[in-house]
């Protein structure tokens, strides 16, 4: 499984444009809308097998940068689980749950009733206790059906998403109008840079990771952890500075 999915990056790029048209004319010198403002990518232009291979391609760009701390490829965990508060019928087919949960657009949950389990992205948050989802849900789920959220450590998902969105603005709206790199493309770059930046310096720790490397020294920083009193590192183990 990807680090992020579709609706993340048509959230973080489709609320960010105000306008998107060619400047080339078909036949009939019309220009071609590239985006529905504000609400979904033009499956015309950009497919849903764009969106994965770019999504892929940010994936491969955290897996690299932080192989030398953590075991890479990272793997999805529980982080949140909770349960309905109704059963779901012919005459309600959104998610209610027992009491409001910190969910959103784009969490992967799964659902779960003795041997039945869904996987679901949310698609709406309707309230602070109902939502929707991108697909249709198959069973009818009873009450106390168990809700767990999915997720990759925190702030994997965030980085992914920006970067794969930063590649799909440039490449699809910004080269139609100009042969340089966007502002919102960068400043998308920035932001994950500085969240990958973070775990490399030590100040953001993934958890539920498996963590590689000696025990007190890491190898992105200039100094070491102090060692006990007396203790000494053989001199002919190659130190990394």
């Amino acid at each position: 499984m990807a680090y992020c999915n579709e609706t993340d990056i048509t959230r973080t790029i489709a609320q960010s444009l105000t306008s998107a048209t060619t400047q080339t004319t078909d036949g009939l010198g019309t220009l071609s809308n590239l985006l529905n403002v504000g609400k979904v990518l033009d499956n015309n232009l950009v497919t849903s097998d764009i969106v994965d291979y770019y999504i892929q391609l940010a994936d491969s760009e955290i897996d690299g940068g932080l192989s030398e701390l953590y075991r890479t490829p990272f793997c999805e965990i529980v982080d949140f689980e909770t349960a309905t508060y109704s059963a779901m019928d012919e005459y309600n087919d959104s998610i209610v749950l027992e009491k409001p949960c910190p969910l959103a657009a784009g969490d992967v949950v799964l659902l779960k009733s003795g041997s039945i389990e869904e996987r679901h992205t949310i698609d709406e948050v309707l309230t602070p206790s109902t939502f929707s989802t991108v697909s249709e849900i198959q069973y009818l789920f009873p009450e106390d059906t168990r809700i767990l959220r999915v997720t990759y450590p925190k702030p994997i998902r965030f980085i992914s998403a920006r970067l794969a969105s930063a590649n799909i603005y440039d490449k699809y709206f910004t080269a139609e109008s100009s042969a340089n790199v966007s502002t919102f493309g960068e400043k998308l770059r920035e932001l994950a840079y500085t969240r990958l930046n973070d775990i490399l310096n030590g100040s953001t720790i993934l958890h539920g990771v498996h963590r590689i490397g000696r025990r007190f020294y890491n190898g992105n920083l200039v100094d070491q952890y102090s060692l006990p009193t007396g203790g000494t590192i053989p001199k002919d183990y190659k130190q990394v500075k």
